[in-house]
């Protein structure tokens, strides 16, 4: 067998059926996980019966289930066959990706391709949505990215994984990660503890994701020397980031004013990426979000890039992918004038 070819095939089959051969079983058990829940969790996804026999599979179901099916489980078994793990994300990761719309070029992101993987010491990240793949290949392509759409995207996640690569790879000498901090219905100053005390809590999804990526030892020992700087977003007026991977996250929550001075510090060898819910703005009734704004001036220009997430992009827990839904549902309704159906 050549080495880039893949040790899966198809087999003739029966009308209503399509059969999977595999040549290593012992991936096999993998890849149907323990008591074979992947593949009831494809079966229920993807409504399609999946029978094993052996070091085959036969899959019975509609036309495009069938072909869908096909796809999760020859993406699911390459993975395996690079010696990466699958996960009941990777696996709801190939599902989605199965099921969603091409790419404008017509290609289709997969959990195991390597183009949109990102290395990092503790994990290797692949993309769980065709728009997470496009956008993994933009922040490695583009200068500054925009990520914008509802929580549990991997909007933030995927950009600290890109510029931990960065810095890994010694692309970038420091890695800055900003938020505003904004108060979502409490005040700061009834917070107990000194400025320092405030402002943490506002930052911890982004040492949470750090500590994801890197050895805790490491990130303190990096946190220390100034090679990782986690701050508010105030604390970056007058300065000049060169050779620096940049984020900006909860961008929605920053002032125009905020938004244009944190643009205008990246320097010489710089990459930034700003992350946000324009659904979420946090910002005192009347204020424009500086995310808003931004997204209507900098279209068109150079070196800057939009991805836009939506409701099938959401990677966490399928309940938070049906609560999105319902709330942007629940939206529509309200812009077109409709009563919400639950009011």
């Amino acid at each position: 067998m050549p080495k880039n070819q893949s040790s899966t095939n198809t087999v003739a089959a029966k009308s209503d059926t399509t059969i999977l051969e595999f040549d290593d079983n012992h991936l096999l058990a993998q890849l149907v996980g323990e008591h074979d829940r992947y593949l009831a969790r494809i079966e229920q996804a993807l409504e399609v019966s999946v029978t094993t026999r052996g070091n085959k599979m036969a899959v019975s179901g509609s036309k495009s289930a069938k072909a869908a099916t096909k796809k999760v489980l020859l993406d699911l078994y390459r993975r395996l066959e690079k010696g990466m793990d699958v996960t009941e994300g990777d696996v709801d990761g190939a599902i989605r990706m199965a099921n969603d719309a091409p790419a404008n070029d017509g290609s289709r992101s997969s959990v195991s391709e390597s183009s949109a993987m990102i290395v990092t010491k503790r994990r290797r990240i692949t993309p769980r949505s065709n728009n997470q793949g496009i956008y993994v290949k933009s922040l490695q392509t583009n200068e500054l990215v925009f990520g914008l759409g509802p929580a549990g995207t991997g909007k933030t996640y995927l950009a600290v994984a890109n510029a931990v690569a960065m810095l890994i790879e010694n692309k970038v000498d420091r890695l800055i990660l900003a938020r505003p901090a904004v108060e979502a219905g409490e005040k700061l100053g009834f917070l107990p503890g000194d400025m320092r005390d405030k402002i943490d809590p506002y930052l911890r999804p982004l040492y949470d994701a750090l500590y994801d990526m890197l050895p805790a030892e490491e990130v303190v020992k990096r946190l220390e020397n100034g090679e990782i700087e986690v701050a508010a977003l105030a604390f970056m007026r007058g300065r000049t980031l060169a050779n620096a991977a940049i984020i900006l996250d909860e961008a929605q929550n920053t002032t125009p004013v905020q938004m244009k001075m944190l643009l205008t510090r990246m320097g010489e060898n710089s990459r930034m990426a700003v992350t946000g819910d324009l659904s979420q703005i946090d910002l005192p009734l009347g204020m424009k979000s500086g995310l808003h704004e931004a997204v209507d001036i900098l279209k068109g220009v150079k070196g800057v890039d939009f991805i836009n997430f939506g409701e099938s992009d959401v990677v966490r827990h399928p309940l938070v992918t049906r609560i999105v839904r319902a709330y942007g549902e629940h939206d529509r309704e309200k812009q077109l004038g409709l009563k919400p159906r639950n009011s």
